[in-house]
């Protein structure tokens, strides 16, 4: 089973598909990484970042066994990221080695801007994930300080407007919600509650492709269900 997830800057995606794909026993791709890592190979190489032949070629020579999450996090790396990601020829080298990591044997779970709607357009569930823009500020400011960066609030939420801007309005793959994508706001929900509400739609799915259901929570959800719309 292939599982898309996509959803704006700090809305909780990446760690629900990480909660997803360790329940459901399914490999996971962060495919944020991916740009991460492409800005980082030009920075390393004192390329600017407006050099768009340069990041397609290391885009294009990318190995996804040699990722190092840790040193591709931070806001500064996520902003260039960001900027990487507006080029289309970046976008077009990274797609087919997203889409042989979802046809992998058992399928996996990847979460993005256009998973849903441009890398794997028939995955079996697609899930929207967002969140008031006040609050995934407020969830990345918070991540920020516990690192020890001196940022403020306001400064944290003006990032995450002028990424959400980049984001829907780039001409190559925007962030949107695929049309058969399930709707899972965040804004009041803690993590085992997100969790809980996209196991109910994988177990729907797999209910209506007669298939096991097998992925009952492991414990209680801490809040109740959230209402869940196809469309936002």
């Amino acid at each position: 089973m292939i599982i898309a997830i996509d959803g704006p800057a700090a809305s909780g995606k990446g760690t629900l598909a990480k909660a997803v794909a360790a329940h459901c026993g399914l490999a996971h791709l962060d495919s944020g990484l991916l740009y991460r890592a492409v800005a980082k190979s030009l920075i390393d190489r004192g390329c600017p970042l407006e050099d768009e032949d340069a990041a397609t070629a290391s885009a294009a020579s990318l190995d996804l066994s040699k990722l190092e999450a840790a040193t591709l996090r931070g806001a500064p790396m996520g902003e260039a990221a960001s900027r990487i990601a507006a080029y289309p020829s970046v976008r077009a080298a990274l797609v087919d080695l997203q889409r042989s990591f979802a046809c992998q044997p058992g399928g996996a779970v990847i979460d993005g801007r256009d998973i849903g709607t441009v890398i794997c357009p028939n995955a079996e569930v697609k899930l929207f994930v967002t969140a008031s823009a006040e609050e995934r500020a407020r969830r990345r400011w918070r991540e920020l300080v516990l690192g020890g960066a001196p940022l403020d609030y306001d400064t944290v939420l003006a990032d995450i407007r002028r990424r959400d801007e980049r984001d829907s309005t780039r001409s190559a793959s925007p962030l949107r919600q695929a049309p058969d994508a399930i709707l899972i706001d965040t804004t009041n929900l803690d993590a085992q509650a997100a969790l809980s509400a996209a196991l109910a739609v994988i177990a729907e799915k797999k209910r209506t492709r007669r298939e096991p259901a097998d992925i009952a929570p492991r414990g209680p959800a801490k809040t109740e269900l959230p209402h869940i719309s196809e469309k936002p």
